[in-house]
């Protein structure tokens, strides 16, 4: 079999240092048999392509100390989540109080069916499009993480430390709001008989939380099946000792058995990213309300309270912080790679909060503002996008991945100053459009993993490195958000194109691949299957072609991997609480 030799290239990587190797017979991990004991590298919502070409010379982490939590001495957070539910009992979650407080059903009235008949003939062609990309992953990858359509099997990488199944987690509730019911059967089977949390291996915590985390408090929350409660307090759980730090900001990779922890090799001075440590908060609220177990709403506000209290460049986040020091290692600024996803869960945590969490929203508009006074930039095409900061020095580049954020600020445009809604959203709107020009101005209609509007050139990939497309989905998030914020018909004609691209040059004959170039009508396919590609892009596609009432924005927010999770809706759960201890006095 030929080596994939794509580059990885996310955000502004290219200046870490990706050649450190974690020294040897530190952290007492063994690779399993066929795996590279190097670390896949982790920087933002969504990971580096996961080739095994790739993993070999991407670099681990230097193993610190011992950082377990003692779990004798305490009732386990497992345990308590796994305790009775029975009865009006307040310190146990109860699953029906909890939809008893949605607005709206969480499938609508119809599962979301459009009226249009053209919209619901392109929903039906993407729930085509995920079947498809789910049975050739039963068929040729069954329990393995991703499929390699063209070689027809799975792959593993070192992302997971040791679990499986990152497609099945990824797409349990994909398949379950699509109404694939036969596979999501099989996908729940599997978690039931075959999901082993029992690793020893070493793994990203940021990944770890946002795909195997969130798919299953997502799976839970849509169908109460009790099975994916206990699973995700089982792994929750197992997440903690990486905040055991002398600050409280986790480091990035942990040892799922042991619990030791270390930063990336590559991370400057051995630091914490700001997309990983800040893109943890809407899980691990949810994991406190699961277990009613508070420590893991402390471990992710205490994140809250340090980035509160140290001093912040022109109002901006740098992206690399000691978790030793509690101080930024460099002032490198990006909403794209290794920032992105932190200020898409403060806005989203106020959200989740049903609007009570005032500092999520205080710290979310402070960087709002400071993005927009400092970064974003106008083309002289007309294009507006966001540059990166380095120290004062603007890089005008833009990542695929910083494509999610016309959609933020979408979704934060009523609740800023009334005076500036409109501002945000043609804000949003702006940024929506430069990354649909990135798409339409390549020769596949793919855009590219990042772009430049520099050296004359606008809204294109001007480095060989920066031209490929791994099934990215932040785009048509984007165009998600703005349809239902808007229902400007463009953003579904758009989400159009990308399926009509996605069928002509990423569609193989067992499954969907990435492809190197989005400039050459030869496809050059890199064989690999993004879990992600399941959980966000088709996801995002379907809800696009569907009605506001599947998954509504006023019961639902999604966490980074496009895992929904219901606002938390204090007031009422507590007054239930109380009706129901009245009642049973």
């Amino acid at each position: 079999m030929q080596q994939q030799t794509q580059p990885v290239t996310v955000g502004s990587e290219n200046d870490a240092r990706e050649h450190l190797k974690r020294p040897k017979n530190q952290g007492g991990m063994t690779p399993a048999k066929g795996e590279t004991s190097t670390k896949l590298k982790s920087l933002s919502r969504k990971p580096p392509v996961s080739y095994e070409a790739t993993e070999e010379r991407l670099a681990g982490g230097r193993a610190q100390e011992d950082l377990t939590l003692p779990r004798s001495k305490t009732e386990s957070a497992s345990a308590k989540a796994t305790s009775s539910d029975h009865g009006a009992n307040s310190d146990t979650f109860n699953y029906n109080k909890f939809r008893g407080c949605l607005l709206k059903p969480p499938l609508g009235r119809d599962n979301g069916k459009p009226s249009d008949p053209k919209t619901n003939e392109r929903r039906e062609k993407v729930k085509e499009m995920m079947k498809f990309a789910w049975d050739n992953y039963k068929r040729y990858a069954w329990g393995k993480n991703e499929l390699r359509p063209l070689t027809r099997n799975g792959h593993i990488g070192n992302m997971f430390g040791g679990l499986r199944g990152a497609s099945i987690i990824d797409s349990l509730d994909t398949l379950y709001i699509m109404g694939l019911m036969e596979e999501y059967n099989d996908a729940k089977e599997w978690v039931q008989t075959s999901l082993d949390l029992n690793s020893n291996g070493e793994a990203s915590l940021f990944e770890v939380n946002i795909r195997y985390v969130g798919g299953l408090l997502s799976a839970y929350y849509l169908t109460g099946e009790e099975l994916y409660k206990s699973k995700v307090m089982e792994l929750g759980e197992k997440l903690l000792p990486a905040f055991n730090t002398p600050t409280g900001i986790p480091r990035g990779v942990i040892n799922l058995g042991s619990g030791t922890s270390w930063s990336w090799g590559w991370a400057s001075a051995g630091s914490s990213i700001l997309a990983e440590f800040g893109t943890l908060h809407l899980e691990f609220v949810h994991l406190s309300e699961l277990s009613r177990n508070p420590i893991y709403t402390e471990k992710v506000m205490n994140i809250r309270k340090l980035l509160n209290k140290i001093e912040k460049p022109h109002g901006l986040y740098p992206n690399f912080l000691s978790p030793v020091s509690g101080n930024w290692v460099q002032h490198h600024v990006s909403i794209g790679g290794l920032g992105d996803s932190f200020y898409e869960y403060l806005i989203k945590s106020y959200l989740m909060s049903d609007k009570t969490d005032g500092n999520a929203k205080t710290m979310y508009y402070g960087a709002l503002e400071a993005i927009e006074a400092n970064l974003v930039q106008k083309s002289p095409g007309g294009l507006t996008y966001m540059a990166e900061w380095r120290g004062g020095i603007l890089d005008h580049k833009m990542g695929h991945l910083a494509c999610f954020s016309g959609g933020m600020i979408g979704i934060g445009a009523d609740d800023g100053a009334p005076e500036k809604r409109q501002h945000y959203l043609d804000l949003a709107a702006e940024i929506t459009h430069t990354c649909h020009e990135s798409y339409t101005r390549s020769a596949t209609k793919l855009g590219p993993e990042a772009f430049r509007f520099d050296g004359g050139g606008e809204a294109t990939a001007t480095r060989l490195s920066d031209r490929y497309y791994i099934l990215r989905p932040e785009v048509i998030e984007s165009y998600m958000y703005m349809w239902r914020l808007t229902h400007d018909p463009k953003y579904r004609e758009w989400g159009w194109e990308a399926v009509e691209a996605l069928e002509q040059h990423c569609r193989v004959e067992s499954g969907f691949s990435g492809i190197r170039d989005v400039y050459t009508m030869t496809a050059s396919h890199d064989n690999m299957q993004q879990s992600f590609f399941l959980s966000e892009t088709l996801k995002y596609l379907y809800l696009l072609f569907s009605d506001d009432d599947l998954l509504p924005l006023e019961d639902w927010v999604f966490n980074t991997e496009a895992h929904p999770l219901p606002i938390i809706r204090k007031s009422c759960l507590q007054d239930e609480a109380t009706q129901d201890k009245t009642v049973s006095e």
